[in-house]
Parts: structure tokens; sequence; C-alpha cells
């Protein structure tokens, strides 16, 4: 049903990725939004590709954007597309090739369709729920489904190469994880968990918005994965609140019910949930 849609979404990613490789074989500058939150001219640049495509192939759509002020399409339902044009800004700006653009199409404040496509490596993991999810690399495509890893003690998490703080710390500790790798961008820490290079990632922070968690979520859940808040909630796209207060958690489907409580337990601890 979304065959077509996907398709554009696809072709836009591609668009702007290259516009991301432009900038990133240039001494560009960087600019601070806020303390630890920067920006460049790949983003900009990179945002405007987007939403003017997104605008001419879809106009009856409502588009959230992050570096797009305007919102309110938000607050309208139905369709609404939600945009990272670089997801990882600090590792475009520590060039290690770790980040992603990222589209995410919301139908009634529910994730369905998403594409994350990491530029560095020409990945470009693609997924509508209920109609799996495939990995399109150098022009060779393959479906993606989750592992059937369901023993935390043999699960491999992926962790943020950024953002990693105490509590995750704990749920290694509490659950015997031996396995771990790094890497930036919540798009490919779940595009990781969709091609079964992984098997778990943990947010446990409210330091994400919504645009990092709309293509990722469509892409894993495609994939047979799950992903939810810390709480275990399904995340709800829409309303005024751009943040992810509840953090996030990205597993496959036979390990979720047993890192669960663990995630639960380590976001009371640091106030994240009640």
């Amino acid at each position: 049903m979304l065959s077509g849609d996907i398709a554009d979404a696809a072709r836009i990613a591609r668009g702007a990725g290259s516009i991301l490789m432009e900038v990133y074989a240039t001494d560009f500058s960087v600019a601070y939004k806020a303390k630890a939150d920067p920006v460049t001219e790949a983003d900009t640049r990179a945002n405007a590709y987007i939403v003017g495509e997104l605008r001419q192939v879809f106009p009856d759509d409502g588009i959230v954007a992050e570096e797009s002020p305007d919102r309110s399409a938000a607050l309208l339902g139905g369709r609404c597309w939600y945009v990272d044009p670089v997801d990882g800004t600090k590792e475009f700006v520590a060039r290690n090739g770790e980040f992603a653009v990222m589209l995410g199409l919301a139908v009634e404040g529910v994730a369905t369709l998403g594409v994350v496509y990491q530029p560095v490596t020409d990945k470009l993991y693609a997924g509508v729920v209920g109609h799996g999810a495939t990995l399109e690399q150098h022009g060779a495509v393959r479906e993606l489904r989750v592992s059937e890893v369901a023993d935390p003690r043999q699960l491999r998490l992926v962790v943020s190469r950024s953002h990693r703080n105490r509590a995750v710390n704990a749920v290694i500790s509490k659950l015997g994880i031996l396995e771990e790798q790094q890497t930036g961008s919540v798009g490919l820490k779940a595009g990781l968990i969709a091609e079964r290079q992984a098997d778990l990632y943990l947010h446990i922070s409210d330091k994400s918005s919504l645009w990092d968690a709309c293509g990722p979520e469509a892409v894993l859940r495609a994939a047979g994965g799950r992903f939810t808040d810390i709480a275990g909630r399904p995340f709800r796209y829409g309303g005024t609140d751009m943040r992810n207060r509840s953090g996030i958690l990205a597993c496959n489907e036979a390990a979720f019910e047993a890192v669960l409580p663990v995630a639960q337990e380590a976001g009371r601890t640091i106030g994240l949930i009640e």
C-alpha cells in the first residue's frame, strides 16, 4: 500500500545524503543550538532539501523537521513526516561516518514507514510496519528480520558513542550482557538490530526527540522488532512536546519481555519513569 511512498522517501533520503557528503568533504564550520547540540551547514541544507521534496511529492501531508521551527503539523493528525536530516551530528563533526538521514511517516500518531540512510557506507534501511524491511547497499537488496536470541546473557548490545550513561551500565550488569558495540545515530542502531548485527539498544535518557524515533521505529518494527519507551509504552507521534521524555528501548522480539523489567528498574532509579 505504501510502496510508492517508500520509494519516494528512499530517493529523497539519498538526495539528502549527497548533500551531506558534499559538506563532509569541506572544512565546514560548527555552530551550537544549545550546549552539546551542534549544527552545521549539512543539517540546514539537507533539512531544506527534504522538506521541499516532501512538500512537492506529498502536498497534503504534515511535516515536522528538526531544523524547521514550525512544528504545528504534529497537531493535525492524519499523515505526518518526522525528519532528522543528520541523525548523529556529533559523529558528522567527528568525521567517523556514523550519521544518517532519517525520514519517518506517522499515520494517526503511529510510526508506519521509515527510511534510514547512511551515506558513508551507502546503507539504506527501509521498512513499512506489517509489510517487511529491507537493506539496500551498493545496489544489492536483502530482506531484514531480527534475531531470535532470547537469553539476555547472549544479547549483543549496541550503545551510543556520545550519550551513554550509568543507567545503561546497570542494565548490562543485571542482564549479564558480555558483548557490546558503539555507534552514533538511533537509526543506525535500530538498523543493526534489524539486520541481526545487534539485539538490543537502550537510551535511558530524555535527550532525544520524535524525529529521532519515527523512522527507526518503523524500520525495526517492520523487521519484527520492538521499539518502545523505557517503560514499555508505544510511542505516539503528535502534540506539542517533541521530546521523548521516557527514553528508548529497541530490541528483538524474543528478548523484549526479559529486558523490559530491568530497563524499567534502571529508568526508575534515575527518575526517568515512575
